[in-house]
């Protein structure tokens, strides 16, 4: 029974056990607020956090000299900890979840066929070697099937491809976003970007280190990858948990469903017909509801609430705004705030109130926008605008 309590403390395996030990604490407090919150896409990130443990574990363990003794070999051996199939589909509806609250379909259980099929291959050499030849056949070159070339490449190629999966979601998300609502930059989610960016660098980094030492069932300089990869894996871990408590207390936007109008209400569903002499009577409309009824200063304003408004279908105004404007709609609304703030600017609301308190007002839900767009309208910063006009 010895055996099977030694771990031999150096500084390769310590190392990688702190890292080790990270990444399951932050598993466990995610998953907590994640059913504390009810919320899936922290159960996905607590499942991918927990994953990237097992992934470090047989080089853990084998620098903690695991792979030198019998019983504990074995149990490297038939233990299938590097989930490689697994990881890439995990990252990729973590990301999905955030994006949208689409209900998980039969057909998205095809994304973990490959990982069953290779649970279901450990599970058969376990089956071949222990219980039907009592002698290793699988086993017999003394090498952990979890460090195969085939696998390990087969597995890199998984996660390359949910990765692009992941970061065309995202755009396309971004890209509906700026079509439909006005707060486009408050959901914008950042932190996918850098999550993102981290899990590329990870998978950088096994392409780099495939060329260095392709023999990846040899240790050799293996441990700077995995050591590489813990830090990165801890950065997850640490930004993940911190985004989730973040967003416990602040109110979560969504890109809104369509609203249906009445039949009658449904008109110009044609590009022939959004072309029509009375495209220029929706535009006047259009310009009217900003100058007189300031739709702008609604800070959560949607494309569908711009057309209820204009008692039209949606597909009408996000055309005329596309066409007449060239621009989608987030930039068309936060023009004209950023125009509402010049014209309060000019009536000398700023020797009154902040820039900030004028940007609020104006239906701004940020500095970090309000800035942006001003800029982006102007060329100038609100500040270098009031000097340049001696306001």
């Amino acid at each position: 029974m010895g055996d099977f309590l030694i771990f031999n403390f150096n500084e390769l395996s310590s190392v990688l056990l702190l890292y080790f030990v990270h990444a399951l604490l932050f598993t466990g407090l995610i998953w907590r607020k994640a059913v504390e919150q009810s919320k899936l896409e922290a159960k996905w990130l607590a499942l991918f956090i927990f994953l990237g443990a097992l992934y470090i574990s047989p080089f853990m363990l084998g620098y903690a000299n695991w792979y030198s003794v019998k019983h504990l070999r074995e149990f490297l051996f038939f233990v299938p900890f590097q989930q490689l199939f697994l990881i890439g589909p995990v990252f990729y509806f973590y990301v999905r979840s955030l994006l949208d609250k689409s209900p998980f379909s039969k057909l998205d259980y095809l994304h973990f066929l490959p990982a069953a099929l290779y649970l279901l291959y450990s599970l058969m050499v376990y089956v071949w070697d222990v219980w039907v030849l009592d002698e290793f056949y699988f086993y017999a070159d003394g090498q952990d099937k979890d460090l195969d070339f085939w696998y390990q490449m087969a597995g890199l190629i998984s996660m390359l491809f949910y990765l692009l999966l992941s970061f065309r979601h995202h755009r396309a998300y971004r890209l509906r976003s700026q079509d439909e609502l006005s707060y486009a930059d408050e959901i914008a989610f950042k932190w996918i970007q850098h999550f993102s960016i981290a899990f590329a660098l990870i998978l950088l980094l096994r392409v780099f280190f495939f060329i260095l030492n392709p023999e990846w069932g040899e240790f050799g300089r293996k441990f700077w990858y995995y050591l590489c990869f813990s830090i990165l894996l801890s950065y997850i871990a640490l930004s993940g948990y911190f985004q989730l408590v973040k967003s416990g207390l602040k109110l979560q936007f969504a890109i809104p469903e369509p609203d249906k109008l009445p039949a009658e209400e449904d008109k110009f569903k044609t590009e022939e017909e959004a072309k029509s002499e009375e495209f220029e009577e929706w535009k006047n409309k259009l310009g009217q509801l900003f100058q007189e009824d300031k739709l702008h200063e609604r800070p959560n304003l949607t494309l569908n609430d711009l057309a209820l408004t204009l008692n039209t279908n949606r597909n009408i105004v996000s055309k005329l705004i596309n066409q007449e404007f060239q621009m989608n709609f987030n930039d068309f609304v936060n023009q004209q705030r950023a125009e509402a703030v010049i014209r309060k600017l000019k009536e000398g609301a700023h020797h009154k109130n902040t820039l900030l308190g004028i940007a609020f007002d104006c239906g701004f839900n940020s500095k970090t926008t309000f800035n942006r767009a001003f800029k982006k309208y102007t060329g100038l910063s609100p500040l270098q605008y009031i000097q340049a006009q001696q306001l």
